[in-house]
């Protein structure tokens, strides 16, 4: 009975052995049918940058605009550590490029409810911080003159 055992065991390190083992983990874009180019770009730039875009409704040009300053933001040391100043910085190159009205929220955890100008609202994260990104409208008041 042992060399029965024996033998079942040594058949199963046999088969264990001839099988390959599993492919190593990669992050993958899926690329489902009807995608425009640019969507399938903003995925590849997405996951190069290894950024989780999470909800966007904008224009493809201006969301790789935030993933790409807010991945080179992190990159430098000065940032780091304080996600104000991260916040800071998207909204003032948002609002350097696309005129005036950006909030930016960055943090590990926080919560939003927001009202946003259409084609001005991204959420993404990098990491364990979460970046929220959206304009609102700007109304100018006039001051009225007394007379």
């Amino acid at each position: 009975m042992e060399v029965t055992q024996t033998h079942c065991k040594q058949k199963q390190k046999q088969v264990m052995q001839v099988q390959p083992p599993p492919p190593p983990y990669r992050r993958r874009a899926t690329v489902l049918a009807g995608n425009s180019p640019e969507e399938v770009k903003l995925a590849a730039v997405a996951i190069s940058l290894n950024v989780r875009l999470r909800s966007a409704q904008m224009p493809f040009t201006m969301q790789e605009r935030a993933l790409r300053h807010a991945r080179s933001l992190l990159g430098s040391t000065q940032h780091r550590a304080n996600p104000t100043p991260l916040a800071l910085s998207l909204k003032k190159e948002f609002d350097s490029v696309y005129g005036p009205a950006w909030h930016c929220v960055v943090g590990k955890s926080f919560g939003s409810f927001v009202t946003y100008s259409p084609g001005g609202f991204v959420y993404f994260s990098i990491d364990s911080l979460s970046f929220l990104l959206f304009k609102t409208e700007v109304h100018l008041v006039k001051e009225s003159s007394s007379n």
